[in-house]
C-alpha cells in the first residue's frame, strides 16, 4: 500500500477539476483518499491567487494542515498561488515540503520518501520565475489532459481550456495561467462519456472563446464579437451541441458578454438549460473601458432582452466589482438602476482587489476599501430582494429537478455550489430526475413535492416552469 492522501481545494471549479485529476493519479498509484488530514501520508493544497482574500485563505489552509499533519507526512502546495508566488511561499513556509507551479510533476518526489525528522526541503521550486507557456506549448505535466476519475455526484465540471487571451485591467490570471489553450473536441467528449453524469458543467477562464486559439480567431479584449456570428469552427456552440447529445443537461459558466452571439444564445436555449452566466463586472461604460472590457448597461440590457425573447424562462447570473479605481456615486447609482431593471436571478458582488502587475494597480483615484464595501452591501441588499422575489414567483409551477443528494435537487435555474437549491422529499433517489411542484420559497431556496410522471415528463429535463 502506497499510503493515503488528502487534497484541500481553494478557489474556482477549474481548480476542483485539477484536484480531481491529481486525486485520480494518486489513486492509480495505489494511494487511498482520506477525509482526515491528520491521518494522511500526503497532504496537497491546491491554492487560489485570484484576489487578496483568496490568497489569505490559501495561506490559512496551508498553515492549518501544517498543524494537523502527523509525523512523517508530506505537505505539498500547488495551484495558482504556487505558480504566482512559488519562491516566496517556499521561503516563508518552512513547514511545506514542496511548492510546485503548473506543469511540475511533484507527486513522485513527495511520495517517494517520508519526511525525515521533521526537516523541510522545498522541492520543485524553480530557481527563476516560471516561464509562461506560449500558444501551442504544453507543460510536461499537463493537468488539462490528465485522465479524469469517476464522478462522485450526478453532475461534474469539465474544464475545456486553460489560460486566457483577454487582458482585463483588474485580472492577473493571464500572468500566471498563460494564454488560452483549448482542448480538442475529441478529448472533451471522451471525458464527458467516461464521467457518465446527468449534468455536465463546462468551465474555462473565457469559455465562449473556446477553440479560437486553434482557429486563429483571437478575441479582441475591448471589442464586441459579431452579434450574429457563429463561434469558431469546432468552437463553443459545436461543443455545447455535442455534449448535449451525451448528457441530459449541459450548463456553461463564465461567459464574456461580447462573445455571447445570437448563435450561442440559441444553442444554449436549444439544450433545454437556458442558464446564462454573464461576466459583466460593471455597467458604467467609462469604468468598463478602464477595466479594458467591452460594454455598457444599455448594451447589456439589450443582450438580456434578447436572451429572454429566445428563452422566456431563462435564468441569468452575473458578477460585479465594487470600488474599481475611479468609481463614483453616479456609477454606483447606475449599477443599482441596472440591477432593478435587469432582474437577474443570481448575482455575486466583489470589492476591487489591487493586484500587482495589473493595469488597474497603477490607476489613480483608488476607492477606499470601506467605501467599496459599503457599495457592495447596498447592491447585495437590493439583489437579495430581487432574487427572493423571483424565487417566490416560481411557487405553484412545476419543474424538472436533478436530485443531487438526499433531499436536495436542482432545476435548470440553479448551478451547483453557487446558487440556491430545491428541497425535495428524501425518498427521491439521488441521481434521478423528478417532476416536482414548487410549494414554497425561502430566500434563494425552493421547497417542492413530486407530481405524477408521464412518459413525456421523462424527456422534460430542464424545461422550466409550466
Amino acid at each position: 500500500m502506497a499510503g493515503s492522501f488528502f487534497i484541500a481545494t481553494l478557489g474556482c471549479p477549474k481548480n476542483e477539476v485539477d484536484s480531481e485529476k491529481l486525486g485520480g493519479l494518486l489513486r492509480s498509484a495505489g494511494y487511498l483518499e482520506t477525509s482526515e488530514p491528520g491521518h494522511a501520508d500526503l497532504l496537497v493544497v491546491n491554492t487560489c491567487a485570484f484576489i487578496e482574500p483568496a490568497r489569505e485563505e490559501s495561506i490559512d489552509v496551508i498553515l492549518e494542515l501544517g498543524a494537523l499533519r502527523r509525523e512523517g507526512s508530506r505537505l505539498a502546495v500547488t495551484g495558482c498561488l504556487a505558480e504566482r508566488s512559488g519562491r516566496e511561499l517556499a521561503e516563508a513556509l518552512p513547514e511545506v515540503d514542496v511548492v510546485a507551479g503548473f506543469g511540475v510533476d511533484f507527486l513522485g518526489e513527495v511520495a517517494a520518501t517520508p519526511r525525515a525528522g521533521g526537516s523541510s526541503s522545498q522541492l520543485g521550486v524553480p530557481s527563476s520565475p516560471v516561464r509562461l507557456l506560449g500558444r501551442g506549448e504544453v507543460p510536461s505535466f499537463d493537468l488539462l489532459e490528465l485522465p479524469r476519475p469517476a464522478a462522485s455526484a450526478p453532475w461534474a465540471y469539465v474544464k475545456v481550456a486553460e489560460g486566457c487571451d483577454r487582458r482585463c485591467g483588474f485580472c492577473a490570471i493571464p500572468s500566471f495561467r498563460g494564454r488560452q489553450r483549448s482542448r480538442t473536441m475529441a478529448s472533451i467528449l471522451s471525458e464527458v462519456e467516461s464521467l457518465n453524469v446527468s449534468e455536465v458543467i463546462l468551465v474555462a477562464q473565457d469559455l465562449a472563446s473556446f477553440g479560437r486559439d486553434r482557429s486563429g480567431d483571437r478575441p479582441r479584449p475591448d471589442a464586441a464579437d459579431r452579434r450574429d456570428g457563429p463561434s469558431a469552427v469546432g468552437g463553443i456552440s459545436s461543443l455545447v451541441k455535442a455534449v448535449s447529445e451525451r448528457a441530459e443537461r449541459v450548463r456553461l459558466l463564465y461567459l464574456y458578454p461580447s462573445s455571447l452571439t445570437d448563435d450561442l444564445i440559441e444553442t444554449i436555449a436549444g439544450t433545454g438549460v437556458p442558464y446564462f452566466d454573464l461576466s459583466l463586472q460593471h455597467v458604467s461604460g467609462r469604468l468598463l473601458r478602464k477595466m479594458r472590457r467591452w460594454g455598457s448597461g444599455g448594451r447589456f440590457l439589450e443582450r438580456i432582452e434578447h436572451i429572454r425573447s429566445v428563452a422566456p424562462g431563462a435564468a441569468l447570473r452575473s458578477s460585479f466589482i465594487l470600488g474599481y479605481p475611479g468609481e463614483t456615486e453616479e456609477d454606483q447609482d447606475a449599477l443599482l438602476d441596472f440591477l432593478s431593471e435587469a432582474q437577474l436571478d443570481w448575482v455575486g458582488f466583489f470589492t476591487f482587489s489591487r493586484e500587482a502587475g495589473t493595469y488597474a494597480a497603477s490607476l489613480d483615484c483608488q476607492v477606499e476599501p470601506e467605501l467599496a464595501l459599503e457599495r457592495l452591501r447596498e447592491c447585495s441588499e437590493l439583489q437579495e430582494q430581487i432574487t427572493a422575489r423571483r424565487r417566490r414567483q416560481l411557487v405553484g409551477t412545476s419543474v424538472s429537478v436533478l436530485v443531487d443528494r438526499t433531499g436536495v435537487g436542482r432545476s435548470f435555474r440553479e448551478a451547483p455550489e453557487i446558487d440556491g437549491i430545491v428541497r425535495v422529499p428524501t425518498q427521491l433517489e439521488p441521481g434521478t430526475f423528478a417532476k416536482v411542484l414548487v410549494t414554497g420559497a425561502a430566500g434563494p431556496d425552493l421547497v417542492a413535492r413530486p407530481v405524477s410522471l408521464t412518459p413525456a415528463d421523462l424527456n422534460d429535463v430542464g424545461a422550466g416552469a409550466s
